[in-house]
């Protein structure tokens, strides 16, 4: 066997003419039935296509052992991913509904992300059938193989998003399209199957409209949303895993700032620790970048600060605010007044807060709004010429959040945002708020039928 392999594939690398006879493409769909094993030769047609595929027998099977590792971006889009997006279909939507309901908290009560509703999404992958058929069921525990690679090696990622019960009492997302574009980037980084983004949310969609009475009847509360995907194949082997799942749960929450009122928070900023790195996942909502800031946000904590102030490079450039995205409105060393964020340059967050205050900014016409890069230097240099006008954070968590102090080398640098309202903050804030909660008609959300 082995010598006839070796003698194959001289005759393909062989020079001289050769005659490669190449199959057809074949666009399989799911399976209809889970009960009927598929044959030899249906499994053959749904292994991962690897781009060396045409090459004669013994040349293929060498080049498809690369494949199985998963290190190319080829082989990637080129195996399941492609058939899962054709499979994986809303229409096909199982639900099995509680028999058992919860009693529903008190919205004002809530302490974020400990109470859940009593459905879950699950949908689970192979790179040998594709998608499976998306289940809506009880909340349950995972059942999971102790050698599971998102346990082993992080393979995994999540969304953050919410549902809002109007003025109306319409129930309205806000922007999830945004969430699915990031979700889908951060299965690509994460060697995840890539799934259809639209399909996706109409099954989150029929998720909250079966626990839409968990949607708190209240203007400063809401449903948090929390699709997450893993890595579930039963390896220790570092590599793309063949199986995954790809799961919603949902959490009232109440509002973020517990007194009810606009509160600052102070920043601990240290060079010695960074959040993320060019060429790294910092762009992408991946579970290990949060890990791995729990050291620094214990470090801030014990300082008497709330948050981390993310710096990155030899200048110091500021990046982000705990798990906030970070704005500046100032006036700038040419003078002019200025709304200013970081740039997204690989190591930023592409937030949808971020990105939604950037292009309310831009529709007011009031000011120059900038993605430009920030330093400590710039930041100390406009507060000793009484430049700074205030600065914030911006997240789905609290919408904005407003700074007010930050050590930096051992000194207390005040900020003062409250100091001038904040007026920029506050109306930001009363903005999305209201486009959110059915105040304003926004082409930004999505009505739940």
């Amino acid at each position: 066997m082995l010598e006839r392999l070796v003698r194959s594939l001289r005759r393909a690398l062989a020079p001289g003419p050769r005659r490669w006879h190449l199959a057809p493409r074949l666009q399989l769909s799911h399976p209809a039935a889970r009960s009927v094993p598929p044959s030899p030769l249906s499994a053959a047609l749904r292994a991962p296509r690897c781009p060396m595929a045409s090459l004669p027998d013994a040349a293929a099977v060498l080049a498809r052992q690369d494949c199985n590792h998963g290190c190319s971006a080829q082989c990637i889009s080129e195996g399941g991913s492609k058939r899962a997006v054709e499979t994986f279909k809303a229409k096909d939507l199982i639900i099995t509904p509680a028999t058992t309901l919860k009693e529903k908290p008190d919205s004002s009560n809530l302490v974020f992300g400990t109470v859940f509703t009593d459905h879950m999404l699950t949908i689970e992958w192979s790179s040998e059938f594709g998608w499976e058929r998306p289940h809506i069921k009880p909340l349950q525990n995972l059942s999971l193989h102790p050698g599971s690679s998102a346990l082993h090696y992080a393979i995994e990622l999540f969304e953050g998003l919410k549902a809002f019960r109007g003025v109306d009492n319409k129930i309205r997302l806000f922007r999830p399209d945004l969430n699915m574009d990031r979700m889908y980037r951060s299965a690509q980084r994460a060697t995840l199957p890539a799934f259809d983004k639209e399909e996706l949310l109409e099954c989150i969609l029929q998720l909250v409209k079966l626990d839409q009475e968990w949607v708190p009847y209240s203007t400063s509360a809401s449903l948090y949303i929390r699709p997450t995907f893993i890595g579930t194949e039963p390896s220790l082997g570092v590599k793309k895993p063949t199986k995954a799942l790809l799961f919603v749960i949902l959490s009232p929450v109440g509002p973020y700032f517990s007194s009810g009122s606009f509160s600052p928070v102070t920043l601990w900023a240290n060079p010695n620790y960074v959040r993320a790195w060019k060429g790294g996942t910092g762009d992408c909502k991946m579970g290990g970048n949060y890990a791995s800031s729990l050291f620094a946000q214990c470090e801030a904590m014990d300082s008497g600060c709330q948050q981390v102030l993310w710096l990155y490079g030899e200048d110091n450039q500021i990046t982000e605010v705990g798990t906030m995205n970070l704005f500046l409105y100032w006036i700038n060393e040419d003078g002019e007044e200025e709304l200013a964020t970081p740039p997204l340059d690989g190591i930023i967050l592409p937030g949808v807060t971020r990105r939604s205050i950037l292009e309310l900014a831009q529709k007011w016409g009031e000011m120059k709004v900038s993605e430009r890069y920030l330093t400590m230097d710039d930041l100390t240099t406009a507060l000793e010429g009484n430049r700074v006008k205030e600065m914030f954070g911006s997240g789905t968590a609290c919408v904005v959040c407003p700074i007010s102090d930050i050590m930096y080398k051992g000194e207390h640098i005040h900020v003062p945002t409250m100091e001038n309202g904040p007026k920029l903050a506050s109306r930001i804030l009363d903005n999305l708020t209201s486009i959110q909660y059915g105040r304003e008609e926004s082409t930004w959300t999505i009505v739940v039928s």
